[in-house]
């Protein structure tokens, strides 16, 4: 059975590698390799059925990219998972915007962003939209587009993400809840006009 890291563990081992030091890396890569794949399983969950692009990929495709990473701080765990999640949804958005998108609305599934909040998007396009709309949101509010970013596709629980944005579990419930209404908004009117 293998055993959960600590959490000051994985902390020491992203603080040694945000010094330079790239063994530090080799140790920490197994040690949260697990939460990777589950935060890529949760993003590729809604992705078009038959996506070239596979969880295992996806997750090593963020691993080469955060390699190349210089001089980034990690704070501890939760702050390395949000990165880790943001250069996953990167990675994704890339690829959809690299796809000749010309069967937009084909294939449409529901996604629910939370509780009782769904909104109707097709894959690969509509995350398309999902990303402009967050980037809209970052410039009005780039708090509660974090708190997006790390709750929906992250995957972190309330508690992390107050914790890797230094503020309260009350202010993320609160951030979350109003970003939820301004993105089912946005992606109404997307749809819509």
């Amino acid at each position: 059975m293998r055993r959960e890291p600590a959490a000051h563990e994985v902390t020491s081992l992203l603080r040694a590698w945000s010094d330079g030091n790239k063994e530090a890396l080799d140790r920490l890569t197994p040690l949260v390799y697990r939460e990777l794949h589950h935060i890529a399983e949760r993003l590729m969950a809604h992705e078009r059925p038959g996506h070239t692009l596979q969880t295992t990929a996806l997750v090593n495709e963020a691993y080469l990219r955060l390699v190349d990473v210089q001089q980034v701080n990690f704070q501890d765990r939760a702050h390395f998972l949000a990165i880790c999640a943001r250069a996953m949804r990167r990675i994704l958005v890339d690829y959809a915007r690299s796809r000749d998108s010309t069967k937009r609305g084909a294939g449409q599934v529901r996604m629910e962003i939370d509780e009782g909040l769904t909104a109707e998007w097709s894959p690969d396009s509509n995350l398309l939209e999902v990303d402009d709309a967050l980037n809209r949101l970052a410039a009005l509010d780039p708090r509660k587009s974090q708190v997006v970013e790390l709750r929906f596709f992250g995957g972190l629980s309330v508690e992390e993400t107050a914790e890797a944005l230094k503020i309260s579990p009350e202010t993320v419930m609160r951030d979350w809840r109003l970003a939820k209404a301004w993105l089912y908004r946005e992606l109404s009117v997307d749809k819509d006009g």
